[in-house]
């Protein structure tokens, strides 16, 4: 099966932040989870880099806008490296493929009639390189809280009126289109409201994409951005990419880019008789410590802050278990080291660190050879594979939680330190028992934490092939007589460092 995924391209007029991680790190979940069911994976992330605003950011840093694109992309590279993303591409809008890309979609638009030359007169943020009509407005501004300037120029539009029926009749046959239902309540509504033609080139500003036969004109940045998804593909060319993986199966976006995905893009798409994505979700936004996030206030969160003081792991598993998927989030220091200390060191880390010990202790450090005690877990790997499967992050995360907590009560019940006087032999089983179930939680950790995930199924001398779902059964089971290595933490408890005495 193959499996089609991307983020959003993320706009360089800035450095990333927590809500760019949070994103990323979604799509590497599911990414990752998608190759442990043995699914043919394509991921895809990447920068957009055109359009005004980087044009006006660039001239007051007096820089060229590639100039500014080149290193402000280079840091949502540094930014994927730095949370362990799986992506097995990054497009930039600015690279040659992508441009005659672009200009290919746009020229197989125009050969159907859809592409015509007019003058635009209306309402554009530079902010969110959108348009907006007058009854948009609010106190003057975008519905974002944007500044809008009116502008006056020539202009090629998109027939984006004549999709409305199309769009409606497609939202109807593909109820799973958009997600989560709240989302797809919102597009439908705004679709039925009725839709107008659409801007999709400047003549304003030169930084962006040529448009094909008239270059004084440039291509909206969205039609633009929205291209990526193809070009990273090969599109137009015939490639083995584009049979392969087009339509898209997921575009994970953040609420605010929900309309250009859900609207634009599959009209563009069918303009140009091309299938659609198969799904679009988006999630919500975070604040910080109960408020927005904003550069006035100072208050985003470098995700390499959270990396360096919490830990990788640590910070993937907070983002993912902290805000059921779609909804909006708080990021909450105080909540984040609760979840780390509850549910990493004291759950799960302290479930793999006494286990290990006892057995290192009274097995000769070897997997015990002795019968298994079944520990209920087929209900959880049930409930974790749909939750994965349906984008419910959180949920399928507690699944794992919980399987951990059953292992955590087994070992109180059995109690395998007063079994070592009264039943050596039953200590063994136990023991066994707690260190099998440990290997499938380990498993199905994988895609959250990847590297904690394999550090406990090296301690259970688990072999690198034998780590996807398909190794969940009975069959590879832990093997008895196994050595293991030396028992190592993997979870430590967070400690807030004290303050330094006055003077020192």
């Amino acid at each position: 099966m193959n499996f089609y995924l991307t983020t959003p391209i993320y706009y360089v007029n800035d450095r990333p932040h927590i809500g760019h991680a949070y994103t990323s790190v979604a799509c590497d979940v599911l990414a990752r989870y998608k190759r442990l069911s043995g699914a043919n994976v394509k991921f895809l992330t990447g920068t957009d880099e055109h359009g005004q605003k980087i044009e006006k950011a660039a001239t007051a840093a007096g820089l060229t806008p590639q100039a500014m694109a080149d290193a402000n992309s280079q840091h949502f590279r540094d930014m994927a490296r730095l949370m362990n993303i799986s992506n097995d591409d990054f497009i930039r809008t600015t690279e040659p493929r992508h441009i005659a890309s672009a200009q290919a979609l746009w020229k197989k638009m125009e050969a159907g009639g859809h592409i015509y030359l007019d003058s635009y007169k209306g309402w554009y943020s530079v902010r969110d390189e959108a348009y907006y009509q007058e009854s948009e407005l609010v106190d003057g501004k975008a519905p974002t809280g944007a500044d809008v300037e009116w502008v006056e120029e020539p202009s090629y539009f998109f027939r984006l009126s004549s999709f409305h029926e199309k769009l409606l009749e497609y939202y109807a046959a593909h109820p799973g289109f958009i997600g989560p239902e709240s989302r797809r309540n919102e597009v439908t509504s705004f679709v039925k409201g009725g839709l107008k033609d659409l801007s999709i080139s400047r003549t304003t500003f030169s930084w962006g994409i040529k448009v094909p036969g008239n270059e004084k004109h440039v291509m909206y940045v969205w039609l633009d951005a929205l291209a990526n998804y193809l070009s990273a593909l090969g599109y137009p060319d015939n490639t083995p990419d584009i049979n392969d993986f087009w339509p898209a199966d997921l575009h994970l976006v953040g609420k605010d880019i929900l309309r250009f995905h859900t609207v634009y893009w599959p009209a563009f798409l069918m303009a140009a008789q091309l299938p659609v994505p198969k799904r679009v979700f988006a999630h919500g936004w975070w604040t910080i410590e109960g408020e927005k996030m904003s550069k006035s206030l100072g208050n985003a969160i470098a995700p390499q802050n959270l990396v360096s003081e919490f830990g990788l792991d640590q910070t993937r598993w907070f983002l993912m278990r902290e805000v059921p998927f779609g909804n909006d989030g708080n990021f909450s220091r105080e909540r984040m080291i609760q979840v780390i200390n509850s549910e990493l060191a004291n759950n799960i880390g302290n479930l793999v660190q006494r286990t290990l010990t006892m057995i290192h202790k009274n097995a000769e450090g070897k997997v015990p050879a002795a019968a298994i005690i079944s520990i209920p877990c087929q209900d959880i790997l049930e409930y974790y594979n749909n939750n994965m499967n349906n984008i419910n992050f959180t949920i399928a995360g507690e699944g794992i939680i919980t399987l951990a907590n059953r292992c955590n009560a087994f070992i109180d019940v059995q109690a395998p330190w007063k079994l070592k006087k009264e039943d050596p032999e039953k200590m063994l089983s136990v023991l066994y028992s707690i260190a099998e179930t440990i290997r499938k939680i380990s498993i199905i950790l994988y895609p959250f934490m990847p590297e904690s995930s394999s550090k406990i199924l090296a301690l259970l001398a688990v072999p690198e092939d034998q780590r996807t779902l398909d190794h969940l059964s009975g069959s590879y089971a832990l093997k008895p007589g196994t050595p293991l290595p030396p028992p190592e933490p993997v979870f430590p408890r967070f400690m807030e460092k004290a303050a330094s005495p006055s003077g020192a």
